[in-house]
């Protein structure tokens, strides 16, 4: 085993948001070098690691020649240059989650495609070249559209009710998916080592705003019967062996009015789903993402206590220099931590910052967290 604790070891992220400065908050408390790849210069996570380059992570040849300064790299995004990371990791550099693991999960019919053959649960769907390949195919309507790459916190997705609607999508690779009528949105984090051992978050439920369609609310352990959460946390883990997947994988699911549950997506990093883990869990996310990544033995991933997070976005009359209105009422109430991304910007629905809130009666923290949301404001100055 490689002495990560030594101070000769590098540690590469690819990617400086939020995720980034997140998980730079347990290197530092283990004292592990830390080199930061981000395409901008005000990356949230410059303050926080010991070395920052300012560069593309889509470029090949700028992530090898970052690959090749660290012992170990991982990401913190999935829009990064994968034949890059096999470049490395045929010269010896340790890529985790590996560039096969993140080559099936980049591209959503890829990913989708790889459900059906290794017998996961997932919703039919049909790949297509461009948006009007769907119209052409005369499509029942309603149905899911999701860009194959480049989507996220709700963009690339859309609800397609009509042919007026697919005419607004861009012409790109895309999949058509069938509406599941569902119970439940539900995520389970799983988190795998090189060694094999494996081991599972409780279910949380998400909660989806309406019009952004990204999480608002995040709420551990998920209000459902323990059938149900057996159910999910076996389906997630059978996706993580089919992986073979070694960090984090975050993967959601639908839980039916059968109570079937079905994968959505997953995505191979710490994630939104698994922010309360940071006031809620024995081992929070980011450091368990670190052990998995440097095949440390896995922490306790059980609650402490019921949490409910809150995305903090930005308001949607509101883009410029950034404003947290309110910030200093949240921080009298009781159970309630601000996090602050340090992104300079704020647009609408971009996620800011998120709030935690955390109780021994669920209920308790479901009801402060709406207060928290209707409070806190993200504006510009």
């Amino acid at each position: 085993m490689k002495n990560y604790f030594s101070s000769q070891f590098k540690l590469g992220i690819l990617g400086g948001g939020q995720l980034g400065k997140m998980m730079l908050y347990d290197t530092r408390k283990y004292d592990i070098q830390t080199h930061v790849l981000d395409p901008s210069a005000e990356a949230p996570s410059r303050i926080a690691c010991d070395y920052f380059e300012q560069g593309s992570l889509l470029d090949y040849d700028t992530v090898v020649a970052f690959g090749r300064k660290v012992d170990v790299l991982t990401f913190e995004i999935e829009s990064v240059n994968v034949s890059a990371l096999e470049t490395l990791e045929k010269e010896g550099i340790t890529v985790y989650p590996s560039a096969d693991t993140l080559r099936k999960i980049q591209d959503k019919g890829i990913q989708k495609q790889f459900y059906i053959d290794q017998g996961i649960p997932t919703a039919s769907f049909k790949r297509y070249e461009t948006a009007s390949a769907i119209l052409r195919d005369s499509p029942a309507y309603p149905f899911v559209w999701k860009s194959c790459t480049g989507g996220y916190d709700g963009k690339g997705v859309a609800v397609i009710r009509s042919a007026q609607d697919l005419e607004k999508l861009p012409e790109v690779p895309c999949i058509a998916e069938a509406m599941i009528p569902f119970k439940n949105e539900l995520a389970v984090i799983v988190a795998r080592n090189p060694s094999g051992e494996v081991t599972t978050y409780p279910v949380v439920e998400m909660e989806f705003h309406p019009e952004a369609n990204q999480v608002e609310y995040v709420i551990c352990p998920g209000r459902i019967n323990e059938h149900v959460a057996k159910k999910a946390r076996a389906v997630a883990e059978k996706v993580s062996n089919a992986f073979e997947h070694v960090g984090l994988l975050a993967v959601e699911m639908f839980q039916t009015e059968d109570d079937e549950i079905l994968v959505n997506e997953v995505a191979p990093r710490p994630h939104n789903s698994g922010h309360y883990s940071i006031e809620g869990s024995y081992t929070n996310q980011f450091e368990q993402h670190i052990r998995a990544i440097l095949d440390l033995p896995l922490g306790k991933t059980d609650s402490k206590v019921a949490s409910v997070m809150v995305n903090l976005v930005g308001e949607e009359n509101y883009q410029g220099q950034v404003l947290y209105k309110n910030i200093e009422k949240i921080m009298e109430m009781d159970g309630v931590t601000a996090h602050i991304y340090g992104k300079k910007e704020t647009r609408p629905f971009r996620k800011m910052g998120h709030v935690t809130i955390i109780d021994q009666d669920l209920s308790v923290a479901r009801t402060t967290a709406e207060a928290v949301k209707k409070m806190i404001k993200v504006i510009s100055e």
